[in-house]
């Protein structure tokens, strides 16, 4: 005899993913239906904090393609500070002249999330030979002679690539601090090619004082206004991405 048919399983609006207390805070990772984006959105968050979300993914895209527009027949080597949802390293193994790609993340989280398959670009990374997820704290790595890559120690980058703080001034901790100061940059070109490129996301607009500062220790710096729509509000939405460029050797 036929019987009615069940009705179709439906998603929850809203998931919490993730949770795990960390030094920082509580981090969250959740899954919710947006109906102004019509599709589902991963959020990452410390505390009441917004870390990430997928539905803001512009500027960490533009900053791998910024950052990496200017190579061509090199096989690049670039480094990233900051996982997060993974959409800069993505970004980033779409160059067609990338070699390899080493993500280093402070929050060991964050990567395990990435390799349980519950972020969306996790399939994109964890199936690219090129690409390498490590857990470190990247500024502590940066004053390290050992450098980015614990594999091979000293190793230098053609391009390194920061979404780490929400800006050079509002930073997720105090201790970042020391980074954005002309000492901290410096350390920063010892772990690049000569010729290579430092790319920077900020959440805020462009910094003049922060690109005067940029300017004592690289030769040519950039701050680049990423606009992209915002649906929860009228207008449009804005990210700025730094690119430096080392001053050559005397």
């Amino acid at each position: 005899m036929g019987g009615s048919a069940k009705p179709a399983r439906t998603r929850a609006r809203f998931e919490e993913l993730a949770w795990q207390h960390t030094p920082l805070g509580e981090l969250s990772l959740r899954r919710r239906w947006d109906p102004a984006a019509g599709r589902d959105v991963h959020e990452i968050k410390l505390g009441d904090d917004y870390l990430m979300s997928s539905l803001f993914t512009t500027g960490e895209v533009e900053l791998a393609r910024l950052a990496l527009a200017g190579w061509s027949e090199t096989r690049l080597e670039v480094a990233v500070g900051g996982l997060g949802l993974g959409y800069t390293a993505q970004a980033a193994l779409d160059h067609p002249d990338l070699a390899s790609l080493v993500v280093v993340e402070a929050l060991g989280e964050v990567i395990d999330w990435h390799r349980r398959g519950l972020i969306p670009t996790a399939a994109v990374l964890g199936a690219d030979p090129r690409c390498r997820l490590v857990h470190g704290d990247f500024f502590a790595m940066l004053r390290s002679p050992a450098g980015l890559d614990p594999e091979t120690p000293g190793r230098r980058f053609h391009a390194i690539l920061i979404d780490i703080d929400h800006s050079p001034r509002h930073l997720l901790h105090p201790d970042h601090a020391w980074f954005y100061q002309p000492a901290g940059l410096r350390r920063l070109t010892a772990h690049l090619h000569p010729g290579g490129v430092l790319g920077l996301w900020s959440n805020d607009p462009p910094d003049d004082r922060f690109v005067a500062t940029l300017r004592e220790v690289f030769g040519q710096v950039s701050a680049e206004t990423v606009r992209f729509p915002n649906p929860y509000q009228p207008g449009q939405a804005a990210n700025t991405i730094y690119l430096a460029h080392p001053l050559p050797n005397p």
